[in-house]
């Protein structure tokens, strides 16, 4: 991912933690399975505060979005499941793809 998709049309660039972290949904990315928190700051090297902050910012700003909650063992409740925004398939995409191939044909 190159530095102008990470920096906002306005305002100043993107800082390393938030690179780091776009960085690290991008590869972490897997269609059926996104990171969680701990995996982005886990992947990118930073501390969780740091990437709890750093994420939240960018669901804020529009660059990552929860596509999911997956159950996990170290926590009682679902986790969130991150991706970038520009990856991700969310659920009027796909319905607007299902509308689109259920179009009638015409005889």
């Amino acid at each position: 991912m190159s530095t102008e998709q990470a920096t906002p049309t306005n305002g100043r660039p993107a800082g390393e933690v938030r690179r780091a972290l776009l960085q690290a949904a991008v590869a972490l990315n897997m269609g059926d399975k996104a990171p969680t928190l701990r995996e982005l700051a886990r992947a990118a090297c930073v501390g969780q505060t740091a990437a709890r902050v750093a994420v939240s910012n960018m669901r804020r700003a529009g660059s990552l979005v929860i596509v999911r909650e997956r159950r996990v063992a170290y926590r009682a409740r679902p986790v969130a499941e991150y991706a970038p925004a520009a990856t991700a398939c969310t659920a009027s995409h796909s319905f607007q793809a299902l509308a689109s191939a259920w179009a009638p044909s015409t005889i």
